[in-house]
């Protein structure tokens, strides 16, 4: 029996986010097809989700989100041992941070296919020397890799025109969610206060002080709001809570792991970042028959069907996200009808068969290309 390919999938961070749901769907869909390991720093749902696939899981000590010299040079280190104990066929890396650190290490130990998936370009959503050092990192990943992999075409335009990838070894693969699930029959809800619903972290670039405003404008428009995950940021998001008087409306219920619940007890969901690549979040409430209001940022657009779907507002403006609420909040035949054609949406685009297969092409591409290149003279 030949023996399968060796994957290294490597995350920033295990906690929840969507780079974490990327990764955890490859596991369930590929741990047949390859060989994997998985890393990345601290506890979380991806480590969870390795543990349940039978997938070891190699914890990082020194690869952590924010840029810093030494540890991020302990960090290279650590990969690089990594990469030596594995020695993976391909390292397909995820987020900023572990992208420019895995490929780097994938380079230096040999590593033929060195996969790096950009969830959102952290340079368009940075300011100043940040922005710019950013920039640098990830022009640089995108050289170190042989493929690089965007969750949007708006992303790819991003990276083409920033130059932290290139045209012939960039794709587009969409973000996908499990559809299997149930969708709750949503005439059940019009008898109570309806439910908003925000899955989302405290933490730029999402913005719940932009969406709490919004929320204070609906001027007594009955409503009862969940706001799921937590972050860096909620005491401040607690205190803005407080300051516009929206204790008995607006409910921080932190970090959760029954997402289709919440969902499946609301009536509509809303995400009000000021940039995104293409936000799970958004893909798991259409399959749950929610109509969406978001910010109009990065790859939504291309998940929310303006009027169809949902309702898109500018990032920032919390006059038009309130003024997209109550259009919803008034109204249960359209949140009806615009959460089962998204509900539709996702069924024909953005199905999880559908990306485990544009992933196996890939990584088939990625092997081919590496057994020419050591067949090559």
């Amino acid at each position: 029996m030949p023996q399968k390919p060796r994957l290294l999938l490597v995350v920033t961070l295990a906690e929840a986010g969507g780079a974490q749901t990327y990764a955890a769907q490859l596991i369930a869909g590929l741990r047949d097809r390859f060989e994997l390991t998985v890393s990345a720093y601290g506890p979380g749902p991806l480590r969870d989700a390795a543990a349940a696939a039978g997938v070891p899981f190699v914890p990082l000590r020194h690869v952590r989100r924010p840029v810093r010299p030494w540890r991020d040079l302990l960090g290279l280190v650590e990969l690089i041992r990594l990469c030596r104990r594995v020695r993976p066929d391909i390292v397909h890396a995820n987020s900023s941070k572990a992208g420019a650190l895995a490929m780097l290490a994938g380079s230096v130990t040999g590593v033929r296919a060195r996969v790096f998936t950009a969830h959102g370009w952290a340079f368009r959503w940075h300011a100043g020397f940040s922005a710019r050092l950013y920039l640098w990192l990830e022009r640089l990943t995108g050289r170190l890799a042989t493929h690089v992999v965007c969750v949007s075409q708006s992303e790819r335009a991003a990276g083409l025109e920033a130059g932290t990838c290139s045209d012939a070894k960039t794709v587009v693969i969409p973000n996908a969610v499990d559809t299997s699930a149930s969708v709750p029959a949503r005439g059940d809800h019009d008898n109570r206060v309806p439910v908003i619903v925000s899955v989302t972290r405290l933490k730029a670039p999402k913005d719940a002080p932009t969406l709490l405003r919004g929320l204070a404008r609906l001027n007594g428009t009955a409503h009862h709001t969940r706001i799921v995950g937590d972050g860096p940021e909620r005491q401040a998001v607690e205190a803005e809570l407080r300051r516009l008087g929206l204790e008995q409306a607006v409910e921080l219920v932190g970090e959760r792991r029954d997402i289709r619940t919440l969902l499946a007890a609301a009536d509509v969901f809303v995400l009000s970042s000021r940039s995104e690549g293409m936000p799970v979040s958004i893909l798991e409430a259409m399959a749950a028959g929610l109509p969406i209001v978001a910010s109009d940022v990065g790859g939504v657009p291309e998940l929310v069907v303006e009027g169809k779907t949902g309702l898109l507002t500018a990032p920032a403006d919390d006059a038009a996200l309130a003024g997209a609420l109550a259009r919803l909040l008034a109204d249960p035949d359209l949140r009806r009808g615009m959460g089962a054609a998204g509900r539709a949406r996702v069924e024909a685009l953005f199905d999880l068969p559908r990306f485990h297969r544009a992933h196996l092409r890939l990584y088939e591409e990625a092997l081919g290309a590496m057994r020419l290149g050591s067949s090559a003279p």
